[in-house]
């Protein structure tokens, strides 16, 4: 007889819906800071286009932007921004949403599309691959290059001598 095996709590449901849900927060952020040309190209390289409805149209308002003092510290309200949001459903009936930062209703509507279609286990891998590891990839890049100009720029002023 052998003993009773620990509960594997590594694969509970919560926790797969929990990976499930930070997954797709990592591909709808990627899509709502891609550049509008840059989703565009890569959307036009995806073979078979999806049928879809609006469930909601896209749509332009503000949003307040949050910020904390020293990162941690008291709330603040930062300033407002402009944002588009889109809701779409698929005939199958997934539902995507995109919210983009600024004016671009087809950002909008083609984020909410990569997001319906990244719900379909069968086609998300293919579609990280084609459409958000690219994007993330152009976005590393960018910042890497941000960060070495700001490098570049650096002044130390512990190692300037006074003039005594």
């Amino acid at each position: 007889m052998t003993p009773p095996q620990a509960a594997d709590h590594t694969t509970s449901p919560e926790t797969t819906q929990a990976a499930i849900l930070a997954e797709r927060q990592r591909w709808m952020s990627v899509l709502a800071k891609a550049p509008p040309l840059a989703l565009e190209t890569l959307w036009g390289s995806i073979e078979t286009k999806p049928d879809w409805t609006y469930l909601r149209q896209p749509e332009t308002g503000m949003v307040m932007l949050r910020g904390r003092a020293g990162g941690t510290g008291q709330r603040f309200n930062l300033g407002e921004m402009t944002m588009t949001r889109c809701a779409v459903r698929l005939p199958d009936g997934r539902v995507g949403h995109g919210y983009v930062g600024g004016r671009d209703r087809e950002h909008a509507t083609r984020a909410a599309l990569v997001d319906a279609l990244m719900q379909d286990a069968a086609q998300r891998d293919a579609l990280d691959a084609a459409i958000i590891a690219p994007l993330e990839q152009a976005a590393r890049e960018a910042r890497e290059t941000a960060s070495r100009k700001a490098a570049a720029t650096k002044v130390d002023f512990f190692t300037m001598v006074r003039g005594e």
